[in-house]
């Protein structure tokens, strides 16, 4: 009946209906006219031929022909009579069963879909709502966030203009609100002065009256808005944007601090606290042929191998581990462990040639910013002569011609990264990098997610999407979680202590067999311990650190419930 009720009030507050109505009220009219015409003109015809019939009779005789039963106990005897009756005959068909029909279902039954369709997109939330994260827009970063806000049982709703994009995403399984993004009562009904967050990665311009409108409304709530020009970062902050995040450089930022191949030494990717994730390709080093329990590194530097990168996949380290050329380390440490484990490696496959990035645009200038701080000589292919900037880093031309590759160096260069807007583009240039160097590193950028398996089958060692890197940046900064992204897929996660732990050890507990997650680090008091004595019962107020895929995380939080991500 609650929904019953809904539709009607929907249905009478289209404005259309009241003119939907008087159509209506025209066409019984016009039909009570005919039925009342015909049935005159059935008596005096009747009584030509001489036959009587009471009114009802004439009623119902018309009514019969008009909806062409034709039962047949009343007829007429003379031609006139016959071809009158075709006249009602066709007259009925062309009402009943067309013009009536027609308006019916145009000005009533569509109508009435439509309010049924919004009663599933609503235009308000319910005025208890608070701690929900309201997403202005919807891309491939709002699809990566909303995986993730699911997964952690975090509140969302998506505000959508259109009410037929609105369905679709409802029926998707995405939570929606529809209303106009630049209307301030929108952001009244979607409850914004109670909501955790407001996200928006829609163009600067939209993006500034997003937030502007926003903060008209509630001078509380965060605010995070993207930003493509970085003349545009200061105008956000104006409008009342809490956090502008110019994705296209952290991308090229992280890119570079990828660029692993051209040393044996370990390179830092993420940090928790003192705990410090690094990467360290194997190849051309002593590891190499040998087991995780014949190196025995913990014993040596006491740094933890979380897992192995072999061409794009990880795995888990186990004692039984073993390494190849094409092996990347997953180190965990202190600075200290790290540095002890440089001492031993840096002297090995050590390469002075630059660097080659595929795609001059903003994500691969950021790129070559970023290796140019840390020193690392680069050059970047680009076929749009205004991009190129400087001759001696830039090479005009196109990637996809062999000459222009080996003047940028493709034959002496140990890492590619390929960072084009273009996924199809990106999956090209690496089948074709791979195959003219089989044992050069890859890296690529990826802007939607499905294409990140396809790039790894392509040959790329690692990937790193936009959606990914947005969403994460996004979630993160909803103050109540730390998740660091290791690579597309795999990431360090930072949880309270679940109450079926509590007391338990990390080893009686088998949280890597049970999970597929493995425990890097344990937060107790304020204090890190990196590499934490599995056989101590884990405490109440404690936080663990985990390495986990998408798949192993989700099992972990199914299997012990966290009632929350740590802040």
């Amino acid at each position: 009946m609650k929904t019953v009720s809904t539709l009607s009030i929907l249905y009478a507050r289209n404005g259309r209906q009241g003119k939907n109505l008087l159509i209506l009220l025209r066409f019984l009219a016009v039909f009570v006219a005919l039925v009342a015409i015909f049935s005159v003109l059935f008596h005096v015809l009747m009584a030509w031929e001489g036959q009587e019939h009471s009114w009802i009779t004439g009623i119902y005789w018309t009514l019969v022909v008009m909806s062409t039963l034709g039962f047949g106990d009343i007829t007429f005897a003379t031609d006139i009579g016959r071809f009158f009756s075709v006249v009602v005959l066709v007259s009925g068909t062309m009402f009943l069963l067309i013009l009536l029909p027609f308006t019916f279902i145009q000005f009533f039954y569509a109508p009435w879909l439509e309010a049924q369709a919004a009663a599933r997109a609503p235009r308000e939330l319910p005025p208890e709502t608070s701690g929900h994260v309201v997403l202005a827009s919807y891309g491939p970063v709002e699809a990566s966030l909303v995986r993730r806000l699911t997964q952690f049982r975090y509140e969302y709703v998506v505000l959508v203009p259109d009410v037929n994009e609105a369905l679709e995403l409802y029926d998707r399984g995405t939570r929606v609100m529809v209303g106009d993004i630049d209307d301030p009562d929108t952001y009244r009904k979607v409850r914004v002065s109670q909501a955790a967050l407001v996200a928006t990665t829609r163009q600067d311009t939209v993006n500034s009256n997003i937030a502007f409108t926003v903060r008209e409304i509630s001078e509380r709530v965060p605010i995070i808005a993207t930003a493509a020009s970085p003349a545009s970062v200061d105008v956000l902050e104006l409008a009342g944007c809490h956090r502008v995040l110019q994705l296209d450089q952290m991308l090229g930022q992280l890119l570079a601090r990828r660029v692993i191949g051209r040393d044996a030494k370990s390179h830092v990717i993420g940090q928790f606290d003192e705990l410090l994730i690094a990467e360290a390709t194997a190849a051309n080093t002593p590891l190499v042929d040998r087991t995780l329990r014949e190196i025995n590194l913990r014993e040596h530097v006491n740094v933890a191998v979380l897992g192995v990168w072999q061409r794009g996949h990880f795995a888990i380290a186990g004692p039984d581990t073993r390494i190849t050329p094409s092996t990347v380390l997953v180190l965990a440490g202190s600075r200290s462990q790290l540095d002890t484990y440089d001492a031993l490696f840096c002297i090995y496959n050590y390469s002075t040639a630059p660097v080659l990035i595929l795609g001059g645009g903003r994500v691969g200038a950021a790129t070559g910013r970023s290796l140019e701080r840390e020193e690392i000589d680069y050059r970047i292919v680009e076929r749009r002569p205004g991009l190129v900037t400087d001759p001696k880093k830039h090479i005009l031309g196109d990637a996809a011609e062999l000459e222009v590759l080996r003047q940028a160096g493709i034959a002496e260069s140990s890492i590619v990264v390929i960072t084009t807007h273009d996924d199809d583009v990106n999956v090209y240039l690496t089948i074709y990098c791979r195959r003219l160097r089989p044992d050069i590193q890859i890296l690529s950028r990826a802007t939607l997610e499905r294409n990140i398996s396809t790039l790894h089958r392509a040959g790329a060692d690692f990937v790193l999407s936009y959606a990914s890197l947005g969403a994460n940046a996004i979630f993160n900064l909803l103050k109540r979680s730390d998740v660091l992204l290791l690579a597309e897929g795999l990431d360090v996660v930072k949880v309270p202590v679940p109450p079926g732990l509590v007391g338990k050890s990390i080893l009686a507990a088998d949280i890597r067999h049970q999970t597929g997650c493995s425990v890097v680090a344990l937060r107790h008091a304020g204090r890190t311990e990196i590499n934490p004595d599995v056989r101590a019962p884990l405490a109440p107020d404690s936080e663990l650190i985990l390495i986990a895929d998408a798949d192993s995380l989700a099992r972990f939080l199914d299997r012990y419930r966290p009632s929350t991500v740590a802040s």
